[in-house]
This record gives C-alpha cells, sequence and structure tokens, in this order.
C-alpha cells in the first residue's frame, strides 16, 4: 500500500518500488522547497479574470486529472467544491470571496492541467506530487472562504 502525506513543501510516501521491487519498511522524503505557500501567492497574484473563464471551460479536464491519478485522488471531493466556486463566481452567483483566494483557487487547478510544472507529470509516482503539493497548500491558504461558500451553498438549496 502506497502511504502519501504532504506537508507544506514535503512530501512523504511509503510503499515504494524500485526497479519493480517493493522497498518494504523504508519512508521516503521528497523535499520540494520551493513549493510552499509563498509560492502559490506569488504564482496566484498573477491570475486574471480570463483565468477565472478558462478554469470554466476546462473544469472537466480540470476534474479527469484528479479521478485518474493516485496522488491526486483523495482531493477529487475538494476540487469538485474548488470548481463549483469558480463557476459561481463566473455566473456572478457568488461574489463574497476575496480575489486572492479566487486567485489561489485558480492557479491551482490551471497549475494541474498545466503542461509546463515543476515536476513533470510524465515521471512515474512523483510526477504528481507537485500538483498535490499546490493543491494542498492552496485548501489551507482558502479553508476559510471554502466553509463559507459551502454554508451559502448550503442556504440556496
Amino acid at each position: 500500500m502506497n502511504v502519501l502525506s504532504l506537508e507544506e513543501g514535503r512530501l512523504k510516501f511509503s510503499g515504494v518500488r524500485f526497479n519493480d521491487k517493493p522497498i518494504h519498511g523504508r519512508k521516503f522524503r521528497l523535499h520540494l522547497p520551493w513549493i510552499n505557500r509563498k509560492y502559490v501567492q506569488k504564482k496566484a497574484a498573477g491570475m486574471t479574470e480570463k483565468d477565472v473563464g478558462t478554469v470554466v471551460e476546462k473544469a472537466k479536464t480540470i476534474r479527469g486529472r484528479f479521478q485518474h491519478v493516485g496522488p491526486l485522488g483523495k482531493y477529487l471531493q475538494d476540487v469538485e467544491l474548488l470548481i463549483s466556486i469558480v463557476k459561481d463566481y463566473w455566473t456572478g452567483e457568488y461574489r463574497d470571496i476575496p480575489w486572492w483566494a479566487l486567485s489561489a483557487i485558480v492557479f491551482a487547478l490551471l497549475y494541474v492541467i498545466s503542461p509546463v510544472d515543476l515536476i513533470p507529470d510524465f515521471i512515474p509516482v512523483i510526477g504528481y506530487l507537485d500538483d498535490a503539493a499546490v493543491v494542498s497548500i492552496c485548501l489551507k491558504l482558502v479553508e476559510q472562504e471554502l466553509h463559507t461558500y459551502k454554508a451559502w451553498k448550503e442556504r440556496q438549496k
């Protein structure tokens, strides 16, 4: 069984295979110091309204990335919520979110489908770990805004 845990900028995983042989009883750490809160905030600052529209247009592709990839699979439910908030913002139904939070969400979702990221997705096992790190950091950054949005969404029913 593969175990993946994430702390800001640090990915820990066990159950790894090397040359198609399991490495038992060992834990490995992959330190990604460049993927941290500051990195996500800096990149999010460059997001525009056009990028919001891109997330809406590519929602199916983004969702698909989380449905079929190991390290990202555990974020599927969270991503559904992130996509929902972006769509509701785009349509004007929900505007009670600060721009910094929306742009962090947009950056994280676009990062996942970007062909150019810090660890290329074609590298087995670790190719999606940077994507998972960016999404995880984004979720921590916008946690309160997501709670507010969920409460609003419940009142709409």
